[in-house]
């Protein structure tokens, strides 16, 4: 009698893959999309403040996608844990980094302008300062928000609103609410579930299609940004700049590598795996335009959905650690550039302030301006108006606003789900050394997370 073979299991790749050509993979098309849009801009400045719709076309349509799939993605993991204390756990653990990695981030802000003093020697005059133009208005929105808003505006005031506007903060809020609902309603909402996530699929399709036109809303953008504001502008505040991204930079890898260190998994590594979103991000100036990619490629790491579901979407909202590094910086640096003294005690209250500004800005355009005016206005020891110093390079320090925001999210993740004693290291380190997504019973979405714009894979 023939013995019976024993039921198949997915292999474990022991080798690593045959890397695919240059000219397959969507990063590499995205760096040289970059590159173009610069040489564009800076030559042809005309020419590229004439591509801005093809840069802003692409982020809304990554954005016509986003509350969709936040939606979808909820939903799906609550309905499927098998416990609805196992959804609060997550979303308590979730929370509770969030405000300790916010404070890390303002502290390591705070301490680097203080270190460098990029502001002293501006002599700027307050009086001299007029707020005009986008400035004025982002003032005008940061003076009417006090640090109770982000917790009235949790709650939208119609379902529909939320997804129109694109309120991701809301649309979690009535996802959790519809997951819940439909969890406790047992056997009745289980169809509803599987047909969740059958959309789920096809809207993830539908991702995958629009991403095929990530390089060219990448030069659109990229293009916009030079022409629009020229180079020059760049060397007018250098030393900010390079402040800026000189301490996001030691974040991402001293901090948050530090972080990911004591889970055995080597932020370089994942950095590298989440290449193609952070080329996109630099491009677009929106960590918003790879929310979705984020999640999949999260998701390819083995971290549950439900982990992922909830993490990733609060974290665009409650887990901002470039937008909280800019903020303690900015306001420091108007400070010094005013001659405004400021006192520890004085630094320390605005700490406090921005913990609960920084708060619930996700996706809202000029958010960090409106954080920044909202903290200035609320302790009133720096004047508003300084905000008109930056506001001109502002366009270039969103863009690392939005590259430290997704490493922060992305480590958020992979700590929430170690949290919950979820986290198979040696997976996780496996798929960052192969590239090979080994996501938990979603094969077909990682595959749709991989937008190469080529024909076939070889």
């Amino acid at each position: 009698m023939a013995a019976t073979a024993p039921p198949s299991t997915p292999a474990t790749p022991t080798e690593t893959p045959r890397p695919r050509p240059w000219y397959r993979q969507l990063y590499s098309w995205v760096l040289i999309a970059i590159v173009a849009g610069i040489l564009t801009g800076w030559l042809r400045p005309s020419v590229g403040i004439a591509l801005e719709p093809v840069g802003t076309t692409f982020v809304s349509a990554i954005k016509m996608l986003i509350t969709p799939i936040v939606f979808l993605t909820i939903v799906a993991g609550i309905g499927g844990v098998d416990s609805l204390r196992r959804v609060g756990r997550v979303g308590l653990k979730s929370l509770v980094y969030f405000q300790a990695g916010t404070l890390v981030a303002l502290a390591v802000g705070l301490t680097a302008v203080n270190l460098f003093q990029p502001g002293s020697g501006v002599h700027a005059h307050p009086g001299a300062l007029h707020l005009s133009g986008d400035a004025a208005q982002y003032v005008k929105s940061g003076e009417n928000q006090s640090w109770w808003h982000f917790l009235t505006d949790i709650v939208p005031s119609s379902a529909i609103g939320a997804f129109a506007e694109g309120n991701i903060l809301q649309v979690i809020f009535f996802a959790v609410l519809f997951g819940v609902a439909l969890k406790a309603v047992g056997p009745v909402g289980e169809p509803l579930v599987d047909g969740i996530n059958r959309l789920a699929t096809v809207v993830f399709k539908i991702l995958h299609y629009i991403m095929l036109a990530a390089p060219v809303g990448a030069f659109g953008a990229m293009a916009f940004t030079i022409g629009k504001y020229g180079v020059s502008t760049l060397t007018s505040l250098g030393r900010l700049i390079a402040v800026f991204y000189g301490t996001s930079l030691f974040f991402v890898v001293v901090v948050l590598g530090g972080v990911l260190a004591l889970l055995r998994i080597s932020v370089f590594r994942l950095l590298r795996y989440l290449r193609e979103e952070f080329l996109i991000v630099l491009g677009t100036s929106s960590s918003e335009s790879v929310l979705p990619r984020a999640m999949v490629k999260l998701e390819g790491l083995g971290v549950r959905r439900d982990i992922v579901g909830l993490t990733v979407p609060t974290g665009y909202s409650f887990n901002l650690d470039g937008s909280s590094i800019y903020l303690s910086l900015a306001a420091v640096y108007i400070a010094q550039a005013t001659d405004t003294p400021l006192t520890i005690g004085q630094q320390l209250g605005l700490l406090a302030v921005m913990i609960l500004t920084s708060k619930g800005s996700g996706g809202v355009t000029g958010a960090g301006f409106i954080a920044l005016a909202a903290t200035l206005s609320s302790v009133g020891t720096v004047p508003a108006a300084g905000i008109m110093l930056v506001f001109g390079i502002d366009k270039f320090m969103s863009e690392c606003r939005a590259l430290t925001n997704l490493a922060g999210n992305s480590v958020a993740t992979l700590v929430v789900a170690r949290w919950e004693r979820a986290l198979d290291t040696e997976r996780v380190n496996r798929v960052l050394r192969t590239g090979v997504p080994e996501p938990d019973g979603e094969p077909d979405r990682a595959a749709q997370a991989d937008a190469t714009p080529v024909l076939a894979k070889s």
